[in-house]
């Protein structure tokens, strides 16, 4: 796309649709299964600016409202990603997808991964150990789904691990591609010093969501996000010729994604890259560039690995 075609209200023909207010407002407007993906992370249930403080059971049902509507618009190869931390009170902690599972079984989803994200910094626990986690729910709609693992292999560990016998003695042993990230992805999470870092105080990094968006969806497929924040889903979309399309309830944090989104539209959007090491021990001290994006059809420069014609795959199963 050479400019983004933008909307306000719900437009099949634009490449972004950001809807200031509620998500069960606009979500009523998506035809069913219009999206490929949909990737979010809901309030907490912590008494943020952007929600009120509920009671347990009053979150599931707001949340279980959302998720019906989710699932409907879903189309039946695509993927539902809800990213979660812990609900705590009085010092207890109680984990959010432990208590939402149910909501997504109930409405036939199967769950993929229970993808852990792991990062370095967070505030500091004197009752318990800090936490360092949140999770997202992997879920599809179907037993047919899209899964791109070649776009978001990292780099093997030993790239010339070799096979000591057997017919393929002597050759690599691992996918010449890289290896499958995995279920625990260690990415930092976006705090003060955070190229990314705004005003949000529950922000994604870019290169969170950008391996879901390349591993779950294609090239023109809808990307939702019920909780938009800050733009950053609709980010990691569009700078992969994905379609973006969300609601956010605050008004600042819309201000705050079109003018994301404007940076990224000429070229001036600054994000931490994806396939950037989170420590360099032999650079303890560096402080690295970051990269700066351009939204448009070409894959964002940087990337780990160019595409290859053919490859023995290594033998990947459950």
């Amino acid at each position: 796309m050479d400019t983004v075609k933008t909307a306000t209200q719900f437009d099949p023909t634009a490449d972004l649709i950001l809807y200031e207010g509620d998500c069960l407002a606009l979500l009523p407007q998506i035809p069913d299964r219009f999206v490929k993906l949909v990737v979010t992370s809901p309030p907490y249930n912590l008494g943020k600016p952007y929600e009120t403080r509920l009671d347990m059971d009053e979150y599931v049902a707001q949340q279980r409202k959302v998720i019906t509507e989710c699932v409907r618009v879903l189309d039946g190869r695509g993927s539902l990603c809800w990213q979660v931390g812990n609900y705590v009170e009085d010092g207890e902690i109680i984990p959010l997808d432990i208590v939402l599972y149910p909501v997504f079984a109930s409405r036939g989803l199967h769950l993929r991964n229970r993808i852990v994200w792991h990062f370095g910094h967070g505030l500091h626990a004197s009752r318990r150990f800090s936490g360092r986690y949140e999770v997202i729910l992997w879920f599809t709609k179907g037993h047919d789904y899209t899964f791109n693992l070649d776009d978001v292999r990292v780099p093997q560990k030993y790239p010339t691990k070799k096979h000591f016998k057997g017919p393929r003695r002597g050759e690599l042993s691992g996918n010449p591609l890289g290896k499958n990230p995995s279920d625990v992805w260690e990415i930092p999470n976006v705090k003060a010093n955070h190229v990314e870092k705004t005003i949000h105080p529950c922000q994604f990094p870019v290169e969170l969501i950008e391996r879901l968006v390349l591993a779950l969806t294609d090239a023109g497929d809808w990307v939702l996000d019920p909780f938009m924040g800050v733009g950053t889903t609709a980010i990691a979309a569009l700078m992969h010729d994905r379609k973006a399309i969300g609601a956010e309830i605050m008004p600042e944090y819309v201000q705050i994604a079109r003018e994301r989104l404007a940076q990224a539209e000429r070229g001036a959007l600054r994000i931490r890259p994806m396939e950037r090491s989170v420590y360099d021990p032999d650079m303890p001290g560096a402080s690295l560039p970051p990269q700066v994006v351009r939204l448009g059809p070409t894959p964002v420069q940087g990337r780990l690995f160019e595409p290859r014609a053919s490859y023995d795959a290594e033998d990947e199963q459950e």
